[in-house]
This record gives structure tokens, C-alpha cells and sequence, in this order.
């Protein structure tokens, strides 16, 4: 399944609506890392919303993607993430370190857009 990439202004949104494939999690990785190049993005938001599991594999991707992204001079904030998955990956052990969460789309772009004015 593909995960549609919007551009919005400086941002690139990824919005994830199903549970996806460890093969389509790597294809938006690197599509996303490409597109933030492509575009001139100054951040990247993944919305998981949908996502009712956020498995190992899915989590250390994100955070790769993430930190993939900083590199190339953007932000990354991941949005969306359910109670549920939240208190799954806390009692599995997995994080998100060093990435930003925020709890829905519109709390995500206001973190992008602070971010940005801090840089300048």
C-alpha cells in the first residue's frame, strides 16, 4: 500500500491509513528522504492516527527515518500515536528518543512552524 506524501508549504505529510508491510515502510522511508531533498523541506510529519500497533520494526524505522531526515536538514514530528499502541510500545520498550510526538496533525505543523522560528 502506498502512503501518499502531501506538500504543505515547507512540510512534507505523510499520512499512514492502514497498517502497512515491513516493504512499504521501507519505500516511504526512502521516499521521504528523497521528497525532503527533492522539495526543500524544512519538516516531515508522519501521521499514524489509523495505526492501532506500532510494532519493532515499524518503531526502529521511524526513528531511523527521523534521524535520516534531520540529516538532511529537516524535522520530523510523529503524530497521532493511539493511547493504546503508546502504552504497548512503553511496556515492550520501545521509543521514539530524540523524535517529536504530538498528539494530532494541527499540534504537529504548530511544532513544525515553532522549530523554524527558532532556527532564524
Amino acid at each position: 500500500m502506498e502512503v501518499p506524501i502531501l506538500k504543505q508549504g515547507d512540510y512534507l505529510i505523510a499520512t499512514i491509513q492502514a497498517a502497512l508491510t515491513d516493504a512499504d515502510l521501507l519505500k516511504l522511508h526512502y521516499a521521504l528522504v528523497e521528497k525532503v531533498g527533492k522539495q526543500r523541506s524544512k519538516g516531515v510529519i508522519i501521521d499514524v492516527t489509523a495505526l492501532d500497533v506500532l510494532d519493532s520494526f515499524a518503531t526502529r524505522t521511524l526513528r531511523s527515518l527521523a534521524h535520516m531526515v534531520r540529516l538532511r536538514g529537516a524535522t520530523t514530528v510523529i503524530c497521532g500515536i493511539q493511547p493504546e499502541v503508546a502504552f504497548t510500545m512503553v511496556q515492550l520498550g520501545l521509543t521514539l528518543e530524540g523524535i517529536s510526538t504530538a498528539l494530532d496533525l494541527e499540534e504537529g505543523l504548530a511544532l513544525l512552524m515553532l522549530s523554524k522560528r527558532r532556527e532564524v
